[in-house]
């Protein structure tokens, strides 16, 4: 018996702007010469499929592979093999908007002029779980650096030690999150993984019900819902949509690229074609209306180079306007065509008006720091949980510290105190390393504070740090951590091979106030933040919590307090 055939298929999705939800606008955006190189042929599904839709096929066909010559001059056989890629590109119109869908090399036949750049990224950080991340791509303004990360069995967001208010992440991808696909129809359990960049990369149905009715689910969430809590600093660093400050930025550019280079003007790749870039063994630029450069690699050199000639005014225009092709092979024919681009897609550049930076990068631009506060304050908003993972009583307003700390385990058994109980090492012969003020029953590192300012919480927060990497980083010390716990708590060592995995900073601020974003000290979020990156890029999750304080009532025998 033949295999069923699936519900579902991998593919990328895309969302087109600037077109109409007409098939006569969906031929009009495609390019004439590239429909030619595939022999297209045209179909009108739109009955099949109940909406607008138009259908490319073709094939990118090469009589003989660009290998052939080569082999046959290494090995002296005669080789002749020809290439043929297929093409399929389906654009559809659902609800008013346009999408389109490459099958095989058909993914080439969309224009990037008319991709929306932010529409993958943008249902990523709405409906995949923070806490499975796979695939992130962060890039980081200046000296054109990307940080790709990939982890196939998936890891929280906020272990990777992505800096939210001064980096664009490009490139997210984890497990979905409840959202009803077609993928989810066999089988609410089943897990489906997404990434999302320009394109939405997932399972969609293959059915034409099934594919038009996952497309309505994927925009019902972009326009509905809300980014998660964790992922939202995604947001935080958008492109800028005032067009007389793009006008301003574009000039200044002009400006730079008359001057002698000096670092601010870097390579990107372009995000959507790392691929392509690493395929290339050719690449061909043009600046204006120059004849083709080509090198063996992308040529920042020769670009400033060109541009610097050019007068003042159109130099900026000589870069949006120039372009890039990248070849298979060396020989650089035209059957060896893989992509060609804009030039300005391939330039980062940073700009300074005033006290303000911008940068522009793939095309667009971007201002650096304005979304500080607002990704300070989302990932304070994060930390500070209201179901905490350790039980802690309430705290007496005229208790010390110290009391406070010996007292838990008393009112909260399975708790131990470690309050200036320390361990000595061979880097801390003094006093030793305070490894926490408290251990809970489950083994998390509670830090207790009593805090009137900032400078406390700083104490705090290094503390912190420097107890887990003592625990990590010297066998000595966790031996000696090791021995204590099993003294304090007979029975229920330390499990062999022990590490820390989560540490939890207990704050009791003046006065009793409750421990909010909004009352936690300003210096003291963002050292909180900055701890935080730490500890979960070491593999340690952290979590703040307030202590209460108890309530005081008056009684026959003088002043005592109602523990919570």
């Amino acid at each position: 018996m033949a295999p069923s055939t699936s519900s579902t298929s991998k593919r990328t999705l895309y969302r087109l702007t600037g077109v109409a939800p007409t098939v006569d606008a969906m031929f009009e955006v495609l390019d004439p010469a590239r429909l030619e190189a595939v022999g297209a042929e045209l179909h009108f599904p739109e009955g099949w499929l109940g909406v607008p839709a138009l259908l490319v096929t073709g094939s990118f066909e090469q009589p003989v592979a660009s290998w052939c010559g080569e082999i046959s001059r290494t090995t002296g056989c005669e080789v002749s093999r020809p290439v043929n890629r297929s093409a399929g590109l389906l654009m559809l119109a659902v609800d008013g908007e346009v999408y389109a869908i490459g099958y095989d090399q058909g993914f080439r036949l969309v224009p990037d002029r008319v991709k929306d750049r932010r529409f993958g990224l943008s249902f990523v950080i709405r409906r995949v779980d923070p806490a499975q991340i796979r695939d992130l791509v962060a890039h980081t303004p200046g000296g054109g650096r990307t940080d790709i990360t990939l982890v196939p069995g998936g890891t929280p967001v906020w272990s990777l030690g992505v800096q939210e208010h001064a980096q664009i992440v490009r490139r997210l991808g984890g497990q979905l999150d409840g959202v009803q696909l077609t993928i989810g129809q066999d089988s609410r359990t089943k897990i489906s993984s997404v990434e999302g960049g320009t394109g939405l990369r997932m399972r969609l149905g293959v059915d034409a019900a099934d594919l038009v009715a996952d497309i309505r689910a994927i925009a019902r969430v972009l326009r509905d819902e809300a980014p998660s809590p964790a992922l939202e600093f995604v947001e935080h660093i958008v492109p800028i949509k005032d067009d007389d400050l793009v006008t301003r930025l574009e000039e200044r550019l002009d400006d730079m690229l008359g001057e002698k280079p000096d670092g601010r003007i870097a390579v990107a790749v372009p995000s959507d074609h790392w691929g392509d870039y690493a395929a290339a063994q050719a690449f061909a630029t043009k600046v204006n209306r120059s004849e083709a450069y080509f090198t063996e690699d992308f040529s920042l050199e020769y670009v400033l180079n060109r541009a610097r000639v050019h007068r003042a005014g159109t130099r900026f225009a000589a870069l949006r306007d120039g372009t890039v092709t990248l070849y298979s092979h060396t020989r650089a024919a035209k059957d060896d065509v893989i992509w060609t681009s804009h030039l300005v897609r391939w330039v980062e550049a940073q700009v300074t008006l005033g006290a303000r930076r911008f940068f522009l990068l793939d095309g667009q631009w971007y201002e650096i720091g304005a979304a500080y506060l607002e990704a300070i304050r989302s990932q304070v908003e994060r930390l500070i949980t209201g179901t905490p993972s350790v039980d802690l009583p309430a705290w007496g307003l005229g208790d010390t510290e110290r009391k406070y700390n010996e007292s838990v385990p008393d009112l909260r058994p399975g708790y131990v105190c470690f309050d200036r109980d320390n361990v000595r090492t061979a880097l801390h012969r003094g006093n030793g390393v305070e490894i926490c003020d408290l251990l809970s029953p489950d083994d998390v590192l509670v830090m207790v504070k009593r805090a009137k300012g900032s400078d406390a919480l700083s104490h705090l927060f290094g503390q912190a740090v420097v107890a887990v990497q003592t625990l990590l980083h010297s066998p000595d010390a966790m031996d000696g951590f090791a021995r204590k716990v099993a003294t304090a708590r007979p029975g229920r060592a330390l499990a062999e091979g022990f590490r820390p995995s989560k540490v939890t900073f207990a704050i009791l601020l003046k006065k009793g106030i409750d421990l909010t974003a909004d009352t936690l000290f300003p210096f003291s979020q963002v050292t909180l933040v900055q701890t935080a990156k730490i500890l979960e890029a070491w593999g340690v999750a952290v979590e703040v919590t307030g202590i209460q304080a108890a309530t005081v009532i008056p009684s026959r025998a003088g002043i005592r307090h109602l523990a919570a």
